[in-house]
């Protein structure tokens, strides 16, 4: 009696659950691999996979934006040779690894319905002004966003997809703690860049300024976690006469135990930078007070270097910046005014309470 009771349980239960054959869930979205999904929408009953391919297009250049702007990263997909009526298709947008970091999900879609991840949530949505056009557009551009992108396609078992290299521009600039030179374990670089509005550059922002002229001396970390520096004139102290210009490297350094200065990237900014005029000097807490009182805060180095890269900010007086450095920003260099190569004078890290020094405000708008 006890068998035959099993066996009708094992014939009814099926019945009772909900059948979803044929519904892969990803994402939150069911997508159906039916038979009649896969036939329509080409207007002649023809699979897909027999003759009709499905292409994807975004740009080969690398496109170029600034911080806290918006940007439409291109895609576009269509059917060789073309479809007689649309397809539902599913779209995927997501941002490559970078150096070890885990790959980030940024939008899935299927028609009007769509989903969006971490960071990315209420920045990015899909222009679908044109038909077959799922270009990506984000918001209110950050450090982190810039990368490769991959664009997806997805029409039953068919899927194409491409890559859209986004790059920010922005500035490289080494960084030393205010105890000296050679401070900085990694994750005390990542910190001292990201307070001074900046994030640890790459080896190949690193490069590139190398190629516009930066020359240092001092090692710094980059963002995998090796540490380098740029030499456009040899000399003893760096490296030797003897060698080539060039970026020497230290190659991989233990992120914790080693030490050393750090190269920052900072972004074109969405704002202004100023000196500003002031009566009198100002003691580091003074000089905080008053940007405040104009509307504004205390300018952060990266600041100070995006607003001289990008904004011509040339001025040959000291200020305060919200580190406690004092430092000022020459384009035109003239008498009087530092070295002859333009660039961002320091004068490190005085006593805050010293009154030696205007300051230098930051106001987004």
């Amino acid at each position: 009696m006890g068998l035959m009771l099993l066996v009708l349980l094992l014939l009814v239960l099926p019945l009772l659950l909900p059948v979803t054959y044929g519904l892969p869930f990803y994402n939150g979205f069911y997508y159906s691999n039916s038979a009649n999904d896969q036939n329509a929408g080409n207007g002649h009953g023809k699979d897909l996979l027999n003759g009709v391919k499905l292409v994807v297009e975004t740009p080969e250049e690398t496109l170029f934006t600034y911080q806290g702007a918006s940007v439409i990263l291109p895609c576009r997909y269509r059917y060789e040779p073309a479809l007689v009526s649309p397809r539902h298709v599913r779209i995927k947008w997501w941002k490559l690894s970078e150096n070890g970091a885990p790959e980030k999900d940024v939008l899935v879609a299927i028609g009007l319905r769509h989903r969006t991840f971490g960071d990315y949530q209420g920045r990015v949505h899909l222009r679908q002004d044109k038909e077959y056009d799922v270009s990506l557009e984000i918001q209110d551009l950050r450090l982190e966003d810039y990368g490769r992108y991959r664009c997806e396609v997805i029409d039953g078992l068919e899927d194409e997809s491409g890559l859209v290299e986004l790059e920010l521009r922005g500035v490289v600039f080494p960084y030393q703690s205010p105890q000296g030179r050679y401070q900085l374990n990694f994750h005390e670089g990542q910190q001292v860049c990201a307070e001074q509005g900046a994030v640890v550059a790459s080896f190949e922002q690193l490069f590139r300024a190398w190629e516009e002229g930066l020359d240092w001396c001092n090692a710094g970390w980059l963002q995998d976690a090796t540490v380098r520096y740029p030499i456009m004139l040899p000399r003893q102290p760096c490296g030797g006469p003897g060698l080539a210009p060039g970026v020497r490297s230290y190659g991989p350094r233990h992120r914790r135990l080693h030490r050393y200065d750090v190269f920052c990237f900072a972004t074109a900014l969405k704002g202004r930078v100023y000196y500003l005029e002031h009566p009198e000097k100002l003691t580091l807490t003074e000089a905080r007070e008053a940007c405040q009182e104009d509307g504004a805060t205390i300018a952060k180095v990266g600041q100070l270097f995006a607003a001289w890269r990008f904004q011509g900010l040339d001025r040959c007086d000291a200020g305060w910046l919200a580190d406690g450095s004092a430092r000022y920003p020459v384009v035109h260099p003239h008498p009087n005014c530092g070295p002859p190569e333009p660039g961002v004078r320091s004068f490190g890290f005085p006593d805050p309470q010293s009154r030696l020094y205007g300051v230098y405000c930051y106001r987004r708008h």
